[in-house]
């Protein structure tokens, strides 16, 4: 599974606990913000950091998500295997997927 396609079903995760994720420039606000989960008017929101590489919004996503109760809610296997995961294996692992990527492109941009 892609790693957009894996975040995209993070969110609908998280949608279905009951918490919006929105991705906003947090660069802009002139302090040191990270992303994360936070309660606005009640609502639960999780506040990502649009300019994250997708591999580190999945991590942070999982992070988040595998401490809150998800058992008994559908997900697909690849994302509930990840969520499962101990969390420095998913940083390993996503991270290889992506640099195994980077490397495919740079061989494909070699032969042309």
């Amino acid at each position: 599974m892609k790693p957009e396609q894996i975040y995209q079903e993070l969110k609908d995760l998280a949608e279905k606990l009951g918490i919006t994720v929105s991705e906003q420039n947090l660069r802009k606000t002139g302090i040191s913000v990270k992303s994360g989960i936070c309660k606005v008017k009640e609502k639960q929101l999780f506040i990502m950091d649009k300019h994250k590489s997708i591999h580190k919004k999945n991590v942070i996503l999982i992070s988040c998500l595998k401490e809150l109760p998800h058992e008994d809610i559908y997900v697909v296997p690849v994302v509930r295997e990840l969520i499962s995961k101990p969390e420095d294996t998913v940083k390993k692992e996503e991270g290889t997927k992506t640099k195994e990527k980077k490397q495919k492109a740079e061989r494909a941009e070699a032969d042309i």
